[in-house]
């Protein structure tokens, strides 16, 4: 597990490195930024999701890979077809962002987003949104 949107896979015995589409968790490991609130706690319910060697039915969008080299895709938990994409927003560990061409379920991940705003689950309990610096 890289953070709460970036993790390692090993597809057909390659490890891809794998950004989820159509969310963004606050930052728990850039150089770059600092930590954010409720970052580690996004890391730590993917890797709660997927441990080591979770089998998992991958799917993409439009484009296969960003601008870093990284897989582009929706994550599905194979024994339970878990949308491991929406269960993050769903338990607000990340909002939803839309980086076009890559968009065939912004709306759905909007609504998901905003029914979890509404509970006050997750990040929109304890933070003040996304991307809010620890303090």
């Amino acid at each position: 597990m890289i953070d709460g949107d970036t993790l390692d896979l090993s597809i057909a015995g390659v490890t891809e490195r794998v950004r989820l589409i159509g969310i963004d968790t606050p930052e728990s490991v850039s150089t770059t930024t600092p930590d954010q609130c409720f970052g580690s706690e996004a890391t730590e319910a993917l890797r709660g999701l997927l441990p080591p060697d979770t089998p998992v039915t991958v799917r993409r969008d439009v484009e296969a890979r960003d601008r870093y080299g990284r897989l582009l895709l929706y994550v599905t938990r194979t024994a339970d077809d878990l949308a491991v994409n929406e269960w993050m927003l769903d338990n607000g560990f990340a909002n939803a962002v839309s980086y076009p061409p890559n968009d065939g379920s912004a709306d759905r991940f909007t609504a998901i987003e905003t029914d979890a705003r509404r509970r006050g689950v997750g990040l929109w309990l304890h933070c003040d949104g996304p991307d809010q610096p620890l303090d």
